[in-house]
């Protein structure tokens, strides 16, 4: 087996190939949870309802939700290249590969937050309503509240997921760190900059699992 040879790497494209994983990861994350967040609280105030109407709608939900977290990020990715381009104008990229990412991790954070939720003691819910409290109130004041520890482990799950889906995103040059791993890793025979690139993705992982088991602690305790 051959040395490797670190000379191979670019650090100033290596640089610049972490800033653009840790842009994709921040947008993808942040939208993930703008949408991830009310479609689980729906999902799961959906499933306990005892209307007709609620009951449809979570089986449509739930239907949706479960194609999208069952197709490969590989395969979504590419599907979606069409609606990509007519969204952002480019399927390429950063801003090409933001909208793939957030439609293959917003469900799959969607059930995380159904699943927290139904973790909440009913008998609190139930308080909450006996008091006259209305849905909103609940939410907010319930659900969030008692829920918040799990919330913040399903999201920590959720970011780092998305971590190997921008890696994924390279084979179809998504930009960032797996792109640099796979042009340069793979095309090139250059394993020295693949090894960096992958060992940078690792690092990432690690200090966001950390944070969030740090931040899942400090509020379990409260």
């Amino acid at each position: 087996m051959s040395e490797l040879d670190f000379s191979q790497v670019s650090w100033d494209e290596l640089w610049n190939s972490t800033v653009e994983t840790l842009q994709m990861l921040g947008a993808s994350a942040l939208f993930t949870l703008i949408i991830g967040l009310p479609l689980g609280i729906i999902l799961f105030l959906a499933s306990r309802s005892s209307l007709t109407l609620m009951k449809v709608i979570y089986i449509i939900l739930s239907f949706i939700v479960n194609i999208l977290r069952s197709v490969p990020f590989i395969i979504l990715i590419v599907a979606l290249i069409p609606f990509t381009r007519s969204l952002v104008g480019t399927s390429t990229g950063v801003l090409g590969t933001i909208p793939p990412l957030v439609i293959g991790a917003a469900p799959f954070f969607a059930r995380l937050v159904e699943t927290s939720l139904r973790e909440v003691d009913k008998g609190v819910i139930e308080a909450a309503q006996a008091m006259g409290a209305s849905t909103g109130q609940i939410i907010r004041r319930v659900l969030l509240r008692e829920a918040l520890p799990g919330l913040l482990a399903a999201l920590t799950i959720t970011v780092v997921t998305l971590v190997s889906y921008t890696a994924m995103s390279g084979m179809i040059g998504g930009g960032g760190l797996g792109t640099l791993a796979i042009n340069y890793g793979y095309y090139r025979y250059e394993t020295a900059v693949m090894i960096v690139a992958v060992v940078l993705m690792v690092v990432l992982v690690q200090l966001l699992q950390m944070a969030g088991d740090r931040l899942v602690r400090h509020y379990t305790r409260k």
